[in-house]
């Protein structure tokens, strides 16, 4: 174990003027608090936080960082408490320390009001200071390298939970390496197979051809040399988890992936970058839509480096990172560079991001009047996805995470705008609402006067602003439609019970669940914010969860006119529990859509058409068809154990199909009856366990829209 020497040394190599003496004091009191206790490897506890500790100093951090990765189990595992804390070291200390307790016990992954309201205060108190943030995800980092001493059901849980909240998370501050580490690291558990593969192709692409990485970046510092240009030059291959994930997304084999090693130039000046990339270009062939400047468009985290992809040697593809030494400095460290020191004192680093500053950019189009599980849905939103520049007709900026739509492009400029959107332009051309947009990209917004936020536009919407605004608008402009609906959802409701919804029997419901009236208990109940069993039950608590016998097909969808028929959409398959609206066709009755459906874009233009539907609440029969999307290992017997796992979940195959065949995987469609979206997680996630499954997705396709109604898209 590091001791307190070797800490102390290590600190004072970037900081001189450290204080010794409260270090010494910080690992001397956690090693006191956790002195019998002992990790799953059978090590002393008091080791983790020393290694917490060594890799914030390794990322040269401030003594105050330091002693909380020494502290920050103490307060939650140790007899330790918030006073003795802040009366040894500081109120600043034991207010950090207690900010990673919190942090730690909070299940982010949860949308449930208890944890969205904690997520809430937690993120508020680490919008003062970050370094709670940064302790957590060195924290996760050493249990991750640690992990092999936990059960595997234990391994599983904690990978898929960094893969999904703490990579991204790292990644977003700027910590590109500390994301890229947690993901191998999680790969490495949640798909050994696949990522030993990855190395044992590599291990034969480097004999078949020589050190790749070695002889281009000796090629890059002689073009260096021959401009006048001083520069560092150095390669490396992509870690596995990029390469799988590469392959996933472009559905190549490793044979034919091109860009799998990465190389990074550093020099003196931003008029040097330009130069360096003149000079590569000169003598590479620069591949098209694989050019980004972020110096001239810096990332909100402060990242600044211009990436360009190349055609090298052999016809090979390879990413070049350019940068100055600050600009690397804040790369390496992201929003951690605010507090990083180098020979005594504060590293003054005109690229790196006030924190404060960059939490409050996440947060400024978050209303305090959201509740809370929508704050948590807008913070996630904002917080875990990268972003896009477009360009307004007159040249303006407007920065979006990336899968931004120009929905959100238009209440990015202004909320008046945003509601009035009727359509787009982008590059001069007019597409569909729910298209994604790209860097680059000129966008022109196309309002009308009148107009209002449709339902459908909280599903197609990306950032948190768009998606308060649209709810705001939906629940003052909407309202009629949704009492109607309300009215027809609380009929049903209340008859599944054997009782009938008079108007008194509303008005208790309201009374009892706090809301001002019958028809604001209506507006809900239509807009899917309370459901029709949460309002029976506010009446006859003891009825609430009588199910009774399964829904008929024909009565499964809620929001028809007793002439209508409906019919589920080819397309997209919804299921009930999911958001749900539906096309008329005349003479045909109504094709049931989900509310993202990608179809539903051939009826934009013809609003009268949709329908607000919503599902019959109780027990729904197997007869719902969902296609999955499934990649598996070829090795005998992996396809009957997926048969036996979705039997086993009291689901049926009713067809299946080979789609492509490689030598090491098969990719195959299976069509699955099911009940519900319940039903179609449980079955999803049995099957993603399955080690020899490399994914699992649902299939959709919009050329199969019409079938749904057994007509063309075009009404008549």
């Amino acid at each position: 174990m590091t001791t307190a020497d070797d800490l102390i040394a290590l600190v004072r190599t970037y900081n001189p003027n450290s204080n010794q003496a409260l270090l010494r004091d910080a690992y001397a009191f956690g090693a006191e608090m956790h002195e019998g206790q002992f990790r799953h490897s059978g090590e002393p506890y008091f080791t983790h936080p020393v290694a917490v500790a060594g890799i914030l100093a390794e990322q040269q951090m401030d003594d105050g960082t330091i002693i909380t990765a020494l502290l920050h189990d103490t307060i939650e595992d140790t007899k330790a408490s918030f006073a003795i804390v802040e009366k040894r070291f500081s109120r600043e200390i034991a207010e950090l320390v207690d900010g990673v307790t919190k942090l730690t016990n909070l299940q982010l992954n949860s949308t449930q009001t208890k944890q969205a309201e904690n997520f809430r205060k937690l993120f508020m108190a680490t919008s003062r200071d970050l370094r709670v943030t940064l302790v957590k995800l060195a924290d996760r980092l050493h249990n991750m390298r640690t992990i092999k001493s936990m059960r595997p059901e234990k391994q599983a849980q904690k990978a898929r939970e960094t893969m999904d909240i703490f990579a991204p998370l790292a990644g977003r501050m700027g910590m590109q390496w500390m994301r890229e580490e947690l993901e191998d690291l999680s790969f490495r558990v949640l798909n050994p197979e696949g990522r030993n593969s990855i190395i044992r192709r590599f291990i034969t692409l480097q004999r078949e051809t020589g050190d790749v990485v070695q002889k281009i970046t000796t090629d890059m510092r002689l073009e260096m040399e021959k401009a006048g240009i001083q520069a560092d030059v150095d390669g490396r291959a992509k870690k596995p988890y990029s390469i799988w994930r590469k392959m996933q997304e472009k559905d190549q084999g490793f044979s034919r992936l091109s860009d799998i090693y990465g190389f990074r130039v550093i020099v003196a000046t931003e008029a040097d970058c330009y130069r360096v990339l003149g000079a590569i270009h000169q003598r590479w062939r620069a591949v098209p839509g694989r050019f980004k400047d972020y110096i001239s468009q810096p990332k909100s985290n402060g990242y600044r480096s211009i990436h360009a992809t190349v055609s090298g040697r052999d016809g090979k593809q390879v990413e070049v990172q350019i940068r100055t030494r600050e600009m690397h400095e804040v790369a390496e460290t992201g929003v951690a560079a605010h507090w990083s020191y180098k020979n005594g004192e504060r590293v003054e680093n005109r690229f790196a991001v006030d924190p404060v500053h960059w939490i409050a950019s996440l947060t400024e189009r978050l209303d305090d009047d959201q509740d809370h599980d929508e704050f948590l849905e807008a913070v996630k939103l904002e917080m875990y996805q990268d972003q896009v520049f477009c360009f307004t007709p007159k040249g303006d900026v407007i920065k979006l995470p990336r899968g931004a739509t120009p929905i959100d492009f238009a209440y990015a400029i202004h909320t008046r705008i945003g509601s009035a959107c009727v359509g787009a332009k982008v590059d001069g051309l007019r597409v569909p609402l729910w298209t994604r947009l790209k860097n680059g990209q000129s966008v022109e917004v196309i309002t009308a006067e009148g107009q209002t936020p449709q339902a459908t536009w909280i599903d197609i919407a990306v950032t948190g602003r768009a998606k308060t605004a649209i709810r705001r608008s939906l629940r003052e402009e909407d309202r009629e439609r949704f009492v109607r609906l309300g009215r027809e959802l609380a009929r049903v409701a209340f008859e599944n019970v054997g009782k009938k919804s008079t108007d008194k029997a509303l008005g208790t419901a309201a009374k009892a669940l706090a809301i001002e009236s019958v028809e604001e208990l209506l507006a809900r109940l239509g807009s899917a914010e309370v459901t029709g069993r949460t309002v029976v039950g506010a009446i006859y608590p003891e009825l609430e969860h009588k199910h009774g016998d399964e829904i008929e097909q024909g009565r499964a969808v809620v929001g028809l006119s007793p002439d209508q028929v409906q019919s589920r959409g080819f397309c997209c398959q919804p299921v009930p529990g999911e958001r749900i609206l539906g096309i008329t066709f005349r003479g045909q009755g109504v094709v049931v859509h989900a509310i993202d459906c990608e179809a539903l874009a051939d009826y934009e233009e013809q609003p009268e058409r949709w329908i607000d539907l919503q599902w019959q609440e109780g027990t729904h029969g197997a007869v719902n068809t969902v296609t999955f999307d499934v990649t598996i290992a070829n090795d005998s017997g992996v396809l009957g154990r997926i048969c036996t796992l979705i039997g086993e979940q009291n689901a049926n195959i009713s067809d299946l199909r080979f789609i492509d065949r490689k030598p090491d995987y098969f990719r195959l469609l299976i069509d699955v009856d099911l009940r519900d979206a319940e039903h179609l997680h449980r079955v999803q996630t049995a099957v993603e366990a399955e080690s020899n499954v490399s994914s699992i997705a649902r299939h959709r396709d919009p050329g199969l829209a019409s079938m749904g109604a057994g007509v063309d898209r075009r009404e008549g």
